[in-house]
């Protein structure tokens, strides 16, 4: 369903951007997050943007939100105090991992703590196979003997994730019936609804990352919907989740582990609607705002997703190092580089960047409220990326002193001024980006040369030509509404849901009629979810099912065509699965069977339609009416760069490096090496000057 005014919100860890939409035009404002409150920040963003569109809260149709503030509670720790509840014998499952390490010669290796310490983690008598059978049953009265030993531990949430959980859920059912009598104000998350797969350490470990936010976010999201109520704003809220679509508010506080990812997933369906709009079948996603950078691969126009992704990665953002989460999410390489990352000199003498953040409080030094300690938006004003006067559209005044006396004090040690120790520093989160890049091309076999690169995000603009430099990229796109590009994109998301189920199955069983009853339940499923957000849109589901060839560790995703998935047919399954297979490591395995172990549907709405481009007439060749000093890294000099304004630009017109192209959200640096074009859509066509 189609509303005529729509507001998108994205609180981020150091700016809440919002984005208002109606009868074809947008206003946008970017105001710093308030941490103790959140939603302050959303009422004082969505005041502004509706002053500025001359209508009241009270006409808005429809809030669609996305926030970083799940994943923050996981990265910082800070979520409820929780129990695990779960098989005898399997109580040391979240803390021995796979038993894998993400560095092979680091002889002081040390694993990331689990979420729960053990004391919290309790285990029952029961057993069920692999096959769903009851092995052991559950003693109900063993159950209400732990339920009261627990209530003197004042648990706020409590996780229950039991072994083959997911094909026989009757157990964990009993958990939550007897502790919803004896403990009634706890929360409960079972395994079997949060992340009904197979692999416990990834199925236990989602589900008490749920618990363990689940009292912070459902708090957050009923004091939301009140405060917007009470503003006059009381319209159907929504919320982005980690696959690329929109749930309800019910929903996610079910289930705010599927929010995790929920910013970063905007910002990707945002640059999909961009690629289609161009045309362009391989994009690079680049998202930087004030925290973290995210890049994304989009084939095809449609971001690439994934099963599982880890959360607050502690070495050196290796994979491995993280907390796994198992459930749909779209695949993003995500790194702390962002405007507020602050940067250090580390025992070698060398410049390190991230991930600790200044946030918004007390943000980089230059905010002039608190923060000592250089961060990259420091380096950004010395280099004269930035105009201290008009940062965040003037609403908040850099101030350069404080920039240049934290840099100095970072390259005291190393015998740098302020202008070089800035250099440094930028040009090591810039090379943390493109190395991210790089390997996230390489894990899916992909070469970056023939793809474009579009930017957005606060900070994105500012880095993006060198980046394009760095990767050899040689076309970047700078959308309108670049810098809350991620709110944006929550307004061109579906609403969508995916629903997921592990079954074991090898082809030489294959199953037809189990096969299909299992489909059609996950399409019943997934599409109830969707229903509860709009009862009266047509509704898409694609089928997809992971497959591998036995005894492999990891599957691979294959898509089903909707009549393949309505006549499954073994043949069929082993051709599609050898075509992909084939694509990704350039054959296939003789003589092996083939095994499915998980079932997925996903039930989506239409997208937003993309306007195709309009030809873009020819132009004049631009020149700023001002000229400001700015450090180029790839001649490693200062520069006089031609400032021009972004709202000047008419379709066509030219602007050749080096050249600053500002606006309210963010500013577009152009290197000497890159001319830019104002396209029909106010997009910024950026490519390079041939030698």
């Amino acid at each position: 369903m189609q509303h005529a005014i729509r507001l998108g919100v994205d609180i981020g860890g150091t700016f809440t951007d919002v984005v208002l939409e109606l009868a074809g035009a947008s206003h946008s404002i970017k105001v710093l997050t308030t941490y103790a409150a959140p939603e302050d920040a959303i009422i004082d963003g969505m005041h502004q943007v509706c002053a500025k569109a001359g209508i009241s809260p009270a006409q808005i149709d429809q809030i669609i939100h996305g926030t970083t503030l799940a994943t923050n509670a996981l990265i910082e720790r800070r979520g409820a105090r929780t129990a695990l509840i779960t098989t005898q014998g399997f109580r040391d499952v979240i803390e021995m991992r796979t038993e894998s390490r993400f560095e092979q010669y680091d002889l002081n290796l040390q694993l990331p703590d689990p979420l729960l310490p053990r004391q919290h983690r309790f285990t029952l008598l029961e057993r069920v196979d692999a096959q769903g059978a009851v092995l052991i049953p559950l003693d109900r009265e063993e159950v209400v003997a732990l339920a009261e030993d627990m209530a003197s531990y004042n648990f706020e949430s409590i996780a229950v994730g039991l072994l083959h959980s997911y094909l026989n859920p009757a157990h964990e059912r009993m958990i939550r019936d007897v502790l919803a009598e004896r403990l009634p104000g706890v929360m409960v998350s079972l395994s079997s609804e949060v992340s009904p797969q197979m692999r416990e350490y990834e199925r236990f470990n989602t589900t008490v990352a749920n618990a363990y936010i689940k009292p912070l976010m459902k708090s957050y999201l009923g004091r939301l919907k009140s405060r917007l109520a009470d503003e006059g704003a009381d319209c159907p809220v929504f919320l982005m989740h980690s696959g690329g679509g929109i749930i309800s508010l019910e929903s996610a506080a079910e289930f705010p582990v599927r929010l995790v990812e929920s910013g970063p997933a905007g910002g990707a369906v945002f640059a999909a609607h961009i690629a289609a709009r161009y045309g362009l079948d391989k994009i690079l996603s680049f998202d930087m705002g004030g925290t973290t950078a995210k890049i994304c691969l989009i084939k095809n126009q449609t971001p690439k997703t994934a099963r599982v992704f880890e959360v607050a990665r502690s070495y050196r953002f290796k994979k491995g190092s993280g907390m796994p989460i198992s459930i749909p999410v779209i695949d993003m390489v995500e790194i702390g580089a962002g405007g507020g990352s602050l940067a250090h000199v580390d025992s070698l003498r060398q410049i390190r960047v991230g991930p600790e953040s200044a946030g918004s409080e007390p943000g980089p030094a230059c905010y002039g409220r608190g923060g000592s300690r250089p961060a990259v938006t420091d380096a950004d004003l010395v280099l004269g990326r930035l105009d201290p006067e008009n940062f965040a559209g003037g609403s908040i005044r850099l101030h350069a002193g404080a920039s240049e006396a934290a840099l100095t004090e970072l390259g005291a040690s190393l015998q740098m001024d302020a202008l070089t120790a800035a250099y440094g520093l930028a040009e090591v989160v810039d090379e943390n980006m493109a190395n991210a890049a790089r390997v996230h091309a390489v894990e899916n076999g992909e070469d970056l040369a023939g793809y474009t690169m579009i930017a957005f995000g606060g900070a994105a603009p500012l880095h993006a030509g060198r980046l394009c430099e760095k990767l050899g990229v040689t076309r970047l796109l700078v959308p309108t509404g670049a810098g809350v590009g991620s709110a944006i994109g929550f307004l061109r998301a579906p609403f969508s849901f995916e629903a997921t189920r592990s079954v074991y199955m090898k082809l030489s069983a294959f199953d037809a009629a189990t096969v299909r009853d299992l489909l059609v339940a996950l399409a019943e499923e997934a599409t109830g979810f969707v229903r509860n957000c709009d009862a009266s849109a047509s509704i898409a589901a694609q089928s997809k099912v992971y497959m591998r060839y036995t005894g492999q560790g990891w599957e691979i995703p294959v898509s089903l065509s909707a009549d393949q998935a309505a006549n499954p047919d073994a043949a069929t399954f082993q051709a599609l699965f050898e075509a992909d297979y084939t694509a990704l490591f350039g054959r296939t395995v003789t003589g092996m069977d083939i095994e499915i172990t998980v079932w997925a549907v996903n039930a989506t709405t239409a997208s937003a339609t993309a306007t195709p481009l309009p030809a873009t007439p020819t132009g004049r060749m631009v020149t700023g009416h001002a000229t400001r000093a700015l450090f180029d890294p790839a001649l490693a000099q200062i520069v006089q760069a031609q400032i021009v304004p972004r709202a000047g630009l008419a379709p066509g017109d030219t602007v050749t490096g080096p050249a600053l192209i500002t606006e309210d959200e963010t500013t577009t640096v152009i290197p000497a090496s890159r001319r830019a074009i104002a396209r029909p859509d106010g997009s910024i066509d950026i490519t390079e000057i041939s030698a």
